[in-house]
């Protein structure tokens, strides 16, 4: 069962992808160089050889991230329309008066902790009450910068919060894209699988595993980057030029925020809601028509680079399907552990994590695994709550970690903005480290004991 583990096309494939990233190569040639071994090894038959059906696979999977991407362009639109509001500005400029102040050792801390708390609550925010994912990260971040450089922040440190932020909230909480992955994916695919389960199991079933989450990211900001760390003044590569504060335009820019927030809800489209969001900046002559060619392209530039990343991780992942590795994984979980629970709880949710970390996407994987995981929790005589823990937690594990992750890519977009925070070493592993360690340890315990 080990040898078979280790010499899987997807395990070998997903290693592969890890390696090249940590020796620094872009992120999509390593996912497509990973598809190709992948491909390899699994000896895919093609057309005539093995290259074209490998690719062939490759390519199908891309126009399925089509649809990502584009999304990630409107919310980029949407994003520097908000920028042009003033409203990140202002905030910026308010915390700098707060610094300016003659600040005792004690205050300095205070304030420090409560711009982290501001940070998790935005982040948190961004994935229900006003859903715009990660695109508010390279627009609120970069005039941050000189912020957390005043205070000696360590960006590591923010990087574990906002990825926490981007996570957390989907696993637990069953609105807006917690309702997407709770009860349109996670609910949906037990109950496909044979198994009844309610919509309101999942916040409960997820609750112990989030627990995890919460411990890592006080790991993080207690212990592991609790140290001042020093950056070099260097110019910031903002998403847009600086803005005149004006009330009239950062009004406009939170009715715009609140618009949007009402496309999301009664649209269910964040398209939808994004277009809405800059026709109130066109309409109250914030942005004109004009401009709305600018807003767009800088929307591009500033999100394109990570929808390009979810293409082709979405091409990687088709590859992985059409290998049947994946399959293989999960029969090997099915096939190699008896009786024994606790391992069965364990293999379940690494396997969860390998593939996660190769797909970089939670709503992914759980497709792939509950057809195998309902009927082996069932089996061995697991609850429907502790079923829904472990493939929710299995679908989750990789999320914090992935190179091709959005909730990884998100942070690094907007704290690499100097140049000075490295997507592997700065974001990657630790997100990694603080996230997916305590997330398995607690996702097993409820597994356990649910």
């Amino acid at each position: 069962m080990f040898l078979e583990f280790l010499l899987n096309p997807v395990v070998l494939a997903v290693v592969l992808l890890l390696i090249l990233s940590a020796l620094r190569l872009n992120v999509v040639f390593a996912l497509i160089v990973s598809s190709l071994f992948g491909g390899f090894v699994a000896g895919l038959p093609g057309r005539e050889n093995l290259l074209p059906g490998t690719m062939e696979a490759f390519s199908k999977g891309l126009a399925s991230g089509a649809q990502l991407a584009f999304n990630y362009a409107m919310l980029g639109a949407f994003s520097i329309a908000i920028s042009r509001s003033g409203v990140t500005e202002l905030l910026a400029q308010q915390l700098f008066k707060k610094l300016n102040r003659n600040l005792t050792p004690a205050k300095l801390l205070a304030f420090k902790y409560v711009l982290l708390v501001i940070l998790a609550l935005a982040s948190i925010s961004s994935q229900n009450l006003i859903p715009v994912h990660i695109a508010f990260i390279p627009v609120l971040i970069p005039p941050l910068l000189g912020v957390f450089q005043k205070i000696r922040l360590d960006r590591r440190m923010v990087a574990c919060i906002l990825t926490f932020g981007l996570i957390t909230p989907y696993m637990v909480m069953p609105f807006g894209f917690g309702r997407i992955y709770l009860n349109e994916i996670l609910i949906k695919n037990i109950n496909q699988f044979g198994l009844n389960v309610t919509a309101d199991m999942a916040p409960k079933a997820m609750f112990i595993p989030a627990i995890g989450m919460i411990t890592g990211v006080l790991i993080a900001v207690f212990f592991s980057y609790r140290k001042p760390r020093d950056y070099k003044e260097l110019p910031v590569m903002a998403a847009d030029t600086a803005v005149e504060i004006k009330p009239i335009k950062v009004i406009t820019g939170f009715v715009a925020i609140a618009v949007a927030l009402a496309g999301q809800i009664f649209m269910d489209s964040l398209i939808v809601a994004a277009l809405a969001g800059i026709a109130v900046f066109v309409i109250s002559g914030v942005i004109t028509l004009r401009g709305t060619q600018d807003v767009f392209t800088k929307g591009v530039y500033l999100m394109g680079g990570i929808g390009i990343v979810m293409i082709a991780a979405s091409g990687f992942a088709e590859v992985m399907k059409f290998t049947g590795g994946v399959d293989t994984l999960v029969k090997l979980t099915a096939d190699g552990i008896g009786d024994r629970r606790g391992l069965a709880v364990f293999i379940m949710l690494f396997i969860g994590l390998v593939i996660t970390m190769g797909i970089g996407s939670s709503f992914s994987t759980v497709p792939l695994i509950a057809a195998i995981y309902v009927p082996l929790c069932v089996k061995l005589g697991i609850s429907p709550l502790a079923t829904v823990a472990i493939v929710g937690v299995a679908g989750a594990l990789g999320d914090a970690g992935s190179p091709v992750s959005e909730s990884v890519l998100g942070p690094t977009a907007g704290l690499n903005a100097d140049g000075q925070h490295d997507h592997i070493y700065d974001s990657t592993i630790p997100t990694f480290i603080h996230f997916n360690i305590p997330l398995l340890i607690f996702g097993w315990i409820a597994g356990m004991i649910l």
